[in-house]
């Protein structure tokens, strides 16, 4: 009896299907209370939690350009004292918002754990850790329209700290008292006064054919010593109370002016005692790109650029401070000889254009050409340089036989 063959069948193997993904975004989580802290160690695409009331601009710039995939503010993003940029800047960047998140993320939440953000709800692993409110577009309008309603209230407040600071720093500001000697010489000089502000990149940026021609003497604002580094030049004096400067523009050679307050308590005198740097102390109650310029234009500068500085009453609000009110002032003091680097970049065209110069240089060489050709003397040299140049080939051409 011959056995037939029976085809075999091939039976599909089963395969495991991937669990669909949970809804939301999903990322490491990164905290600290004071966002200027968290925007060091942030990583694109992680999640950062801050407790900043009136998230400010620059704070909302730097989580952009440090690429979070989220934001959660422990405290109100928008408070209503006055129309702050920061939670605008985060929406139209299309980073969720997520405000006046539930307080006890910081005792539920470490450094590093993996979350995951639905809605208004905070998830590590299938376990709900935090409440809070998203932010969106139409939310941040309705906010911004009801603090621009209450403005008056901080306009007030803002002229009562003005008059408070000119009270306590008059001497300073009219006759320059307690303003320190510096050993770089600024007499007579054009100076940059560089921020890490807002847009201070695009200033520098605008500002290189202006540095090219004038030299200014540059004086870096804490951060402001990094943001010369990263364009490619070298500050060479920097201020502030160094809490947000690396240690490589601290070692760049440059002079270094500590802000202290007023009693003399100068909180980064330590830091620069511990690198083995010498430092000039400068007590004043202003911020510290006030005492930048003061000590600039103390020291004869005849013109004071600014790259990154405050320059408008909505930014001096959205520095979130009372101390802004010395900005105010400190303006009024340098008078013409401050000039915003924006007013200068769009003012200022090189004197010289490198096609000028290029056409300059081929006429000139056309006009010696021709004054040799066409004078006696010119011949003779002539006569000489091809006599040279045919024994020079005479004797090439002996090499080759």
């Amino acid at each position: 009896m011959q056995l037939m063959k029976v085809p075999s069948i091939k039976v599909p193997k089963l395969r495991r299907t991937k669990a669909a993904e949970a809804p939301g975004v999903s990322a490491v989580a990164r905290l600290d209370r004071r966002t200027k802290n968290l925007t060091k160690r942030l990583r694109p695409g992680e999640i950062a939690v801050i407790d900043h009331v009136d998230i400010d601009r620059v704070s909302a710039e730097a989580l952009v350009g440090c690429g979070v995939s989220a934001v959660l503010n422990v405290a109100s993003s928008i408070s209503g004292r006055y129309p702050n940029l920061g939670p605008q800047l985060l929406v139209e960047a299309g980073i969720p918002l997520l405000d006046q998140v539930d307080p006890a993320v910081w005792d539920k939440v470490a450094e590093g754990d993996t979350l995951r953000i639905d809605g208004g709800m905070v998830y590590a692993g299938d376990s709900v850790v935090a409440k809070g409110t998203p932010l969106d577009a139409e939310s941040v309008d309705a906010a911004m329209a009801e603090a621009k309603a209450g403005l008056s209230v901080q306009l007030e407040a803002f002229a009562a700290n003005t008059m408070e600071y000119l009270k306590r720093e008059r001497e300073l500001l009219i006759d320059g008292i307690g303003v320190p000697d510096i050993k770089t010489r600024l007499e007579g000089r054009h100076v940059l006064v560089v921020v890490r502000g807002y847009h201070y990149r695009e200033d520098i940026a605008a500002l290189r054919p202006y540095i090219r021609e004038y030299r200014p003497v540059m004086i870096a604002v804490d951060g402001g010593g990094d943001a010369l580094l990263e364009a490619g030049y070298t500050p060479h004096i920097i201020v502030g109370d160094f809490d947000s400067v690396s240690d490589k523009a601290l070692n760049c050679g440059a002079e270094l002016v500590v802000h202290a307050y007023r009693d003399g308590r100068a909180p980064g005198l330590q830091r620069l005692v511990d690198l083995g740097h010498e430092a000039i102390v400068f007590p004043a109650t202003g911020t510290s790109e006030d005492v930048a310029m003061l000590l600039a234009d103390h020291a004869g500068a005849s013109l004071i650029v600014a790259v990154g500085t405050h320059a408008t009453l909505v930014e001096f609000l959205d520095k979130g401070r009372s101390g802004m009110a010395s900005t105010f002032l400190t303006r009024l003091r340098l008078g013409s000889k401050l000039v915003d680097a924006k007013g200068v970049s769009r003012l200022y065209r090189s004197r010289i254009s490198p096609w000028a110069l290029l056409l300059l240089v081929l006429a000139a060489l056309l006009t010696i050409y021709v004054a040799i050709g066409s004078s006696p003397t010119g011949q003779i040299y002539q006569n000489f340089l091809a006599t040279r140049w045919d024994a020079f080939t005479y004797w090439l051409t002996g090499l080759f036989p």
